[in-house]
C-alpha cells in the first residue's frame, strides 16, 4: 500500500501533517497567524481511488470554538464545484478531541474544507463579472496589510443607503456564497426583486472584508492576527485598515439599512442577530430590525428565530461589533446574518447539509424581504 499525500499550500489551505500510515492519517489545524484562533481547515488528499481514508483532526478541545465539533460533518469535493458531506465523528477524549472523517473518493484527489472554500481567485472573477454589468461600479476602498485591494460595488438609483458587507471572519465561507446569490440577483436585468431594488436603493456591497485571512486560511483575523469584527469603534491603519476604509466610505455615504454576513460553528440554524443594548435604542429602531426579522422567517423555511444569541442588555452592546456601531453611527436599521457550517436542525438536507447552494438562495431570500421591508 503506498501512503497517501497531503498537501494545503494553496489559496484558503490549512492543515498540518503530524503522521500518515497508508489511507490514515494524523492532523492538525494551524493557528491564525499571529493568534490564538484555529478551526478553519482546508486540504487536498491524493489517494487510491476506492480505498477508504481515515483523517483524524486532533487537538480540536482548544480549538476557537469546540462546541462546533458535535455534530458536525466535514466538506469534501473531488472536482472542487460540488460539496458534500464526508461522515465525521467528534471524540473529545481522544488526542486532546479529535474529529475522524471517513471518505471513500471514487478518484485519486479529494479536497476536504470546514466548509464550502470561496477562493480570492473566484472572489476576483465574483467582482469581474458583477462590475461589468450595467449600472454597476466598483471602488477601490483601499488596500490590506498584505497589499490586496478591498472592493466595493455600488448599484441602484434609489435614496435608501443599502450596505452589504461579509467575510470579516474569512472562515466563515458561507458568506461570499450568500454574495454570490445576491449579486447575481441584483446584477440580472430580468429580476422583478433587483429590478425593484435597485430603483429604491442605493447598494454599496463588500463580497470579502478580509482578503489577507482569506488567502492565508485564517478562521477569524487579518494578516495581523486581528479580528476585524471587533475594530468598528477605533479601526487603525496598522491593525485594521479594512474597518477603516469600510467605516469612512460608510461616513460618506451614510447607511440605512445594513447586513454583515458571517457564519456560526456551534449553533446549527440559519439566524439574525440584532443590535439591542445600545445606546441610542429605541423602540421604533428596534421595531424596524424586528419586522426584517420577521419576513425573512415567514420567506423561507431556511430562516428560523427560535435559535441565536443572547440579547445585550441595555447600554451594554460591544460598539466595537459592526452590526452595533453601524446602528449607533447612523441610526440604521443593521443585523448580523449567522448562517451554520452544519446542517440545520429542522430542516435537514442529508447528501451536502448547509450548502454553497443554499447559501446562495438564501441571498435572494435576503433581497426579497428587504424589498418587502422597504414597503412597510
Amino acid at each position: 500500500m503506498t501512503d497517501i499525500a497531503i498537501d494545503a499550500n494553496f489559496d484558503s489551505g490549512n492543515i498540518e501533517v503530524l503522521s500518515i500510515a497508508g489511507n490514515k492519517a494524523t492532523l492538525a489545524i494551524r493557528k491564525d497567524h499571529m493568534s490564538e484562533f484555529a478551526q478553519w481547515f482546508h486540504f487536498r488528499v491524493t489517494c487510491a481511488a476506492g480505498e477508504e481514508l481515515q483523517l483524524k483532526l486532533t487537538g480540536l478541545n482548544k480549538s476557537a470554538y469546540p462546541g462546533g465539533w458535535p455534530g458536525y460533518d466535514a466538506c469534501v469535493s473531488e472536482d472542487r464545484e460540488y460539496w458534500v458531506r464526508a461522515a465525521s465523528s467528534f471524540d473529545e477524549t481522544e488526542a486532546d478531541g479529535t474529529l475522524t472523517i471517513t471518505y471513500i473518493p471514487a478518484s485519486n484527489v479529494a479536497w476536504f474544507a470546514y466548509f464550502a472554500p470561496y477562493s480570492m481567485e473566484r472572489h476576483h472573477d465574483l467582482v469581474a463579472e458583477a462590475a461589468a454589468s450595467e449600472g454597476v461600479s466598483l471602488v477601490r476602498l483601499g488596500t490590506t496589510l498584505d497589499g490586496q485591494p478591498i472592493d466595493c460595488l455600488e448599484m441602484g438609483e434609489g435614496d435608501k443607503q443599502v450596505w452589504l458587507y461579509a467575510r470579516q471572519h474569512p472562515g466563515e465561507t458561507q458568506a461570499e456564497w450568500w454574495m454570490e446569490g445576491v449579486l447575481e440577483c441584483l446584477t440580472d436585468p430580468a429580476d422583478p426583486v433587483a429590478r425593484a431594488l435597485r430603483k429604491r436603493c442605493r447598494f454599496h456591497i463588500v463580497p470579502n472584508c478580509n482578503p489577507d485571512g482569506s488567502r492565508r486560511g485564517h478562521l477569524r483575523t487579518n494578516a495581523v492576527g486581528v479580528n476585524l469584527n471587533r475594530e468598528w469603534d477605533n479601526p487603525t491603519p496598522e491593525k485594521s485598515p479594512e474597518v477603516l476604509a469600510i467605516r469612512n466610505h460608510m461616513d460618506a455615504t451614510g447607511v440605512d439599512f445594513a447586513l454583515d454576513a458571517h457564519g456560526d460553528e456551534a449553533i446549527p440554524a440559519v439566524f439574525l442577530a440584532g443590535f439591542e443594548g445600545i445606546p441610542s435604542w429605541t423602540s421604533e429602531l428596534g421595531e424596524s430590525y424586528y419586522r426584517y426579522q420577521q419576513i425573512l422567517d415567514r420567506r423561507t423555511p431556511d430562516f428560523q428565530v427560535k435559535l441565536g444569541y443572547p440579547k445585550s442588555a441595555k447600554g451594554k452592546a460591544n460598539l466595537s461589533m459592526s452590526t452595533n456601531q453601524v446602528a449607533e453611527r447612523f441610526g440604521a436599521t443593521s443585523m448580523t446574518l449567522e448562517m451554520p457550517y452544519k446542517d440545520l436542525a429542522d430542516f435537514p438536507e442529508p447528501e451536502q447539509g448547509w450548502s454553497p447552494e443554499r447559501c446562495k438562495l438564501l441571498g435572494r431570500d435576503c433581497l426579497a424581504a428587504l424589498l418587502e421591508w422597504l414597503d412597510g
